[in-house]
């Protein structure tokens, strides 16, 4: 990991932004499927549940990242991460998800009882709180970066549900908040990473730990598509839903 002459900061931006067109999960079959309009209403509803279970586990998440800093300049500026998905005196990402999930057709409870979750969706997203906590602080900042690439994928996302699944459009304000929420997030978590990665061998591991996100995005999705569409092998105690 230690290879190689140490890169610029506009090089090194550019080698993380690369990671986004090799590896994001947009082009994975289960979203263009999705896109297309091609997703049965039991198929959205599987998505909807399982990627609870992710962004329930966002602040959670960031929590640890803060907890991790000694700069509190820092810490003030991660906690908003937190206060958008947790709510103050509105309603936060994770409410937002949940009323999405209730569009559906879905029961908030079942939602929220993390019941129904695949297997594989669990580990990858506990393999993403493995990741924050026991690689390095940096490494943990750098894997957030995945907010660079989601901006797009949201912009394309909404435009798709509103045209294929019209009856979704009161539940996408958890979209339309991210629109501008990530980008924000992703240009003081971009130029965090610049700043502080200060060796060939930093900057190595700060790339590496973006595609490692970049995979636990791909392999919940992976999970979701071998349940719920091909070969659609549910396991034990998943989601069953109604075909629609």
């Amino acid at each position: 990991m230690s290879g190689g002459k140490l890169l610029q900061p506009e090089e090194l931006k550019q080698s993380l932004l690369s990671v986004g067109p090799e590896r994001y999960h947009h082009k994975h079959p289960f979203h263009l499927l999705m896109h297309e309009g091609k997703l049965t209403r039991r198929q959205l509803q599987a998505w909807a549940l399982n990627r609870y279970y992710y962004q329930s586990r966002i602040p959670v998440k960031d929590a640890i990242i803060l907890s991790r800093s000694t700069d509190a300049d820092f810490r003030r500026a991660w906690l908003k991460r937190i206060t958008d998905h947790d709510g103050v005196d509105h309603p936060g990402g994770i409410e937002k998800w949940i009323r999405l999930a209730e569009t559906t057709g879905l029961d908030r409870a079942a939602v929220i009882s993390e019941r129904s979750i695949l297997p594989g969706v669990r580990y990858a997203v506990d393999a993403y709180l493995h990741l924050v906590s026991q690689r390095s602080l940096l490494e943990a900042v750098a894997s957030s970066l995945t907010e660079m690439f989601s901006r797009d994928l949201i912009s394309l996302r909404l435009d798709a549900l509103r045209q294929h699944y019209p009856w979704l459009e009161s539940g996408l304000m958890y979209f339309t908040a991210r629109l501008t929420q990530a980008p924000e997030d992703a240009t003081f978590a971009l130029d965090y990473v610049i700043r502080n990665a200060h060796t060939r061998a930093e900057q190595n591991l700060v790339i590496a730990a973006l595609r490692s996100k970049c995979d636990i995005l791909w392999a919940q999705l992976d999970a979701i598509h071998f349940a719920y569409v091909t070969p659609g092998w549910e396991p034990p105690a998943s989601f069953t839903g109604t075909e629609a």
